[in-house]
């Protein structure tokens, strides 16, 4: 029987804490959608100190981020987008048209189209996440979208040289600084200066996600992805030093970013907790990280792998680190979750940064429904159907009759009407 040896919040305390932000999420999008530009600047100089006459910036303010960053940053921002890149294609290539004759004289098929025009967004109000940047707008142009619109909130009150650089070398053709809910507001429901776009993509804060959510419907999505999610799957083949590192690692994303260890071992789970008040003394993030442990830190000690394994799967984390004799075994039979990271040789921080999957991945148990952000979620699949007037004779009988049986009188003629012309046919 699985057992906490730490626990978290509550759930009630989470559900109080969400019910504030969906509140203060509804007060500005409505805001946004009654004000436009004047709501943005509002909104912008409040939370993020920046208050600009434009919020996109030209060609020469983005020439002028180049000159403030290194070589060496430039030089790993190529590396890490083209391994995104490299993989996106890879992924890309396993989408293809389908077109088959599936009755006689009937031609069914399906294109892959991408979507017309996205939002990008990328995080930068607490972290210059310049990762965030190859993930999405990387993926948007391998897919085939034709407009490619980035934001990201002022670091420090500015815009972020290194977040700027990324979006134009990853292809944005329209870069904005603006952050949080008003930035999503903005990309989906259009101001004077920003047309909206079709799709809104990229991981962000509870705010940032909620307003994807609110907005869903207006437009398109990628998924929900909200504060950072990890959990680590060991046993005693690893020690607590590393288990502590790689849980601070996720944890300072944000206060609210759980970090779980989910275990067989109880020296280990001890272990682990020791070495991460240890690590918190001397990590530079420990004040954010700390708390993110302290309110969203769990330990979990089960029997054996099976009870690890079904424990994993009701928290359907967003990371999944699995350092165990045979991490296989959950490759094998895990089904809820973001992205599995496979040994203690690999990480999160991998996958975050540079080693060419996804790190837009599913939050709060959305691994159970949806896979994380990858080429294809920009690609919409389109059916369509061609067929002779033989097929139309003989598919048209079947529709006549179960247009009867659902009492849909129009559906119905709508078959009748082809029967009389191609086949002299009267089904009454």
């Amino acid at each position: 029987m699985a057992r906490w040896l730490k626990e978290g919040l509550s759930q009630e305390a989470k559900d109080t804490a969400d019910a504030k932000v969906r509140k203060t999420v509804e007060t500005i999008l409505d805001d946004i959608k009654a004000r436009g530009d004047g709501a943005l600047s509002e909104y912008s100089a409040k939370f993020d100190n920046w208050s600009p006459i434009k919020f996109r910036l030209t060609r020469e303010e983005i020439d002028a981020c180049y000159e403030q960053v290194t070589e060496q940053n430039i030089e790993d921002i190529k590396f890490a987008q083209a391994q995104i890149r490299n993989f996106a294609e890879i992924q890309k290539s396993a989408l293809t048209d389908v077109e088959e004759e599936t009755f006689p004289g009937v031609i069914l098929g399906h294109k892959n189209i991408p979507v017309n025009s996205v939002g990008c967004y990328v995080p930068g109000g607490k972290y210059p996440m310049v990762a965030s940047a190859h993930m999405s707008v990387v993926t948007a142009k391998v897919a085939g979208v034709k407009r490619i619109i980035s934001c990201a909130p002022p670091y420090n009150g500015v815009p972020s040289a290194a977040i700027i650089v990324a979006q134009d070398m990853a292809g944005a053709d329209e870069i904005y600084c603006l952050g949080g809910v008003q930035a999503m507001g903005a990309m989906a429901l259009g101001t004077e200066e920003i047309r909206p776009v079709d799709m809104l993509v990229g991981p962000g804060n509870a705010y940032v996600a909620e307003a994807k959510r609110q907005l869903f419907g207006r437009v398109g999505i990628d998924l929900l992805a909200g504060p950072t999610e990890t959990l680590i799957i060991a046993d005693d083949t690893v020690d607590g030093e590393l288990c502590a590192a790689d849980l601070l690692g996720q944890a300072e994303h944000g206060p609210t970013s759980p970090a779980i260890l989910l275990t067989n071992s109880e020296d280990l789970a001890n272990e682990t907790i020791t070495e991460i008040e240890r690590q918190l003394t001397s990590l530079s993030t420990a004040e954010i990280a700390g708390e993110a442990w302290k309110d969203h830190g769990q330990v979990i000690i089960c029997d054996d792998y099976e009870e690890m394994l079904q424990v994993a799967d009701l928290i359907a984390s967003e990371h999944v680190q699995v350092m165990t004799r045979d991490p296989d075994y959950f490759l094998a039979n895990m089904t809820n979750y973001g992205a599995l990271f496979l040994g203690p040789e690999t990480n999160v921080s991998y996958g975050d940064k540079v080693i060419g999957t996804n790190h837009t991945l599913p939050t709060k148990t959305a691994g159970r429904y949806t896979g994380g952000l990858w080429v294809g979620k920009f690609i919409k699949t389109h059916t369509y159907q061609k067929i002779t007037k033989e097929a139309s004779v003989a598919i048209g009988k079947y529709c006549s009759r179960l247009c009867a049986l659902e009492g849909f009188a129009g559906h119905k003629e709508q078959a009748d009407i082809r029967l009389r012309r191609y086949a002299g046919i009267n089904e009454g």
